[in-house]
């Protein structure tokens, strides 16, 4: 146990001087990938971590997203990095977690917990015949009162500005002692430096040092992905519908027969059938085959899309409320499945009408981050219907979609990381410039890896007659789109020829090649 105990602190204390020598100053690129190098392998020959195969594989998936930050150094391979590091985190100290959201939420817990997590391992370690424990004891009892102290000094200086002014003038003059003394003894240090040495020293502390309480892992061994037939008890009343009911009576607590509930949700099922049949037929005669723009074109389409995206998210609510329990088992519900499918189908339908809209959107008007999610976003309804599907067929619990519609997400995630969104978004417009109506100031706000092909199609930049965009309507247009993309290639050069190899990326490695500053 001390073995461990020492292996764990001394890795979490290299982990945060590999922290502050990596990310000072620096911008996120290479010195990412090196420190998840370190975090899994500290993580790996931690003995008291189990290296299960879903381990190995939460790992990889991790080191991929850290490859992906070197090699497209966008902002949702950043995203990604940080969510596969926490769901690594989560499932290397929580081996029984099924899902990935209860592995993000341990992880984060972990994080919370640092200061007991430390403590906890520091008191088993020991010199000679000089232990630690009865020193971290001591600190125990000092550490919450100077949290609650610290907690009601902040809330007495937000009510009394005096009473703050002092509090300021205490804290200065202290932050002031512990300084001159600092730059006495060493004076090339500083407080700032300091400070980001214990921010990595606290931040891989909690990557590492495991939370010794699993209560979480426990609860989410309770959650079943077959339904069970149940039958429930009037005995058996939660705190929760005792209070409910002492306000409402049974009004809202009471529970309908369960051929009550299937009559409504046959009346329901056959309503909401015949409600999408009469959309879905308006919009394959209006909308599948030809559509000309005509007024407020787009905003006809963004507005449609954003109420069909709801429509179906609330589509799959109805279906999980109807399903979710001993309705599943009742003799007469094929009649009702039957019902369901038959509106997963509408619904399909209406997720190709979402697509053919985006796509009109795209035709007219070019690419954009936002018509690129609605594709991710109407995918992702696909994907659910799809699991809502054998939920309902398999008899599955919701506990099922949580862990399969997680895991299916998260490789999504990683999959959308491989592509260079930015690079695409600009090539597409402009090639695209005689047929579409772009944002040019849309394009040129875009991320540096853009610039090269910015520069090479100058001529190409230019607002277009057909935009509606408030910004295009300045004085001398193309002028200022110029001057605007100097100054973002100057800015690039300066910052470029600043950072070393620690913010090294592949895609500033190409715009600065694209402008001859590699040497």
């Amino acid at each position: 146990m001390k073995n461990k105990s020492n292996l764990l602190l001394l890795s979490a204390l290299s982990g945060g001087l590999l922290f502050t020598l990596l990310f000072w100053e620096e911008r996120l690129a290479l010195n990412l990938l090196i420190y998840s190098i370190y975090l899994l392998i500290v993580t790996f020959i931690n003995p008291d971590v189990v290296k299960s195969t879903k381990l190995k594989i939460y790992g990889l998936a991790h080191l991929l997203a850290a490859v992906l930050v070197v090699i497209n150094n966008s902002d949702l391979s950043v995203a990604a990095y940080y969510i596969s590091l926490l769901l690594f985190i989560g499932f290397s100290h929580n081996q029984q977690i099924r899902t990935i959201f209860t592995a993000f939420l341990a992880a984060i817990l972990q994080m919370v917990t640092v200061p007991f997590n430390a403590i906890q391992n520091l008191s088993k370690i020991s010199i000679g015949n000089f232990k630690l424990k009865p020193v971290f004891t001591l600190i125990k009892y000092i550490f919450i009162p100077v949290i609650i102290v610290t907690i009601f000094a902040c809330l007495y200086a937000a009510a009394s500005n005096v009473f703050a002014h002092y509090a300021e003038a205490l804290l200065t003059s202290i932050g002031n002692f512990f300084e001159n003394m600092l730059h006495f003894f060493f004076k090339d240090l500083s407080i700032r430096r300091i400070m980001h040495f214990f921010f990595g020293l606290i931040l891989t502390s909690g990557l590492l040092l495991a939370f010794f309480n699993k209560s979480l892992e426990k609860a989410e061994l309770k959650c079943r992905e077959q339904l069970v037939r149940t039958r429930l008890g009037l005995g058996h009343k939660s705190l929760w519908y005792n209070i409910i009911e002492t306000f409402t009576g049974n009004l809202l607590t009471r529970k309908m027969a369960l051929k009550t509930e299937y009559i409504v949700g046959i009346i329901s099922f056959a309503a909401l059938n015949l409600l999408l049949l009469l959309l879905n037929i308006i919009d394959i005669t209006t909308l599948w085959f030809g559509c000309e723009p005509t007024g407020n074109f787009s905003g006809e389409l963004h507005q449609g899309t954003n109420s069909l995206i709801f429509s179906i998210v609330m589509a799959m609510a109805v279906i999980l409320y109807y399903f979710r329990g001993n309705l599943n088992f009742y003799h007469k519900s094929k009649t009702l499945r039957l019902l369901a499918y038959t509106w997963m189908v509408q619904n399909f339908i209406l997720i190709i009408s979402v697509f053919i809209r985006d796509g009109y959107y795209i035709e007219f008007h070019g690419l954009t981050h936002k018509r690129i999610g609605v594709l991710v976003f109407a995918t992702l309804c696909i994907i659910g219907l799809a699991t809502v599907y054998f939920k309902v067929a398999r008899q599955k619990t919701i506990f099922y979609l949580f862990k399969v519609n997680g895991n299916i997400w998260f490789a999504l995630l990683l999959t959308f990381s491989l592509i260079n969104w930015d690079v695409l978004i600009v090539k597409y417009n402009l090639n695209h410039v005689d047929a579409v109506s772009i944002d040019p100031y849309y394009l040129t706000s875009l991320s540096e890896k853009t610039l090269p092909f910015l520069d090479k199609n100058r001529a190409k930049i230019h607002p277009s007659t057909n935009n509606d965009s408030e910004v295009a309507k300045v004085d001398r247009p193309e002028e200022a789109l110029m001057r605007k993309l100097d100054n973002r290639i100057d800015y690039f050069k300066t910052r470029y020829e600043g950072s070393s190899w620690l913010s090294w990326n592949l895609q500033d490695w190409n715009t600065a090649e694209y402008f001859g500053l590699n040497k």
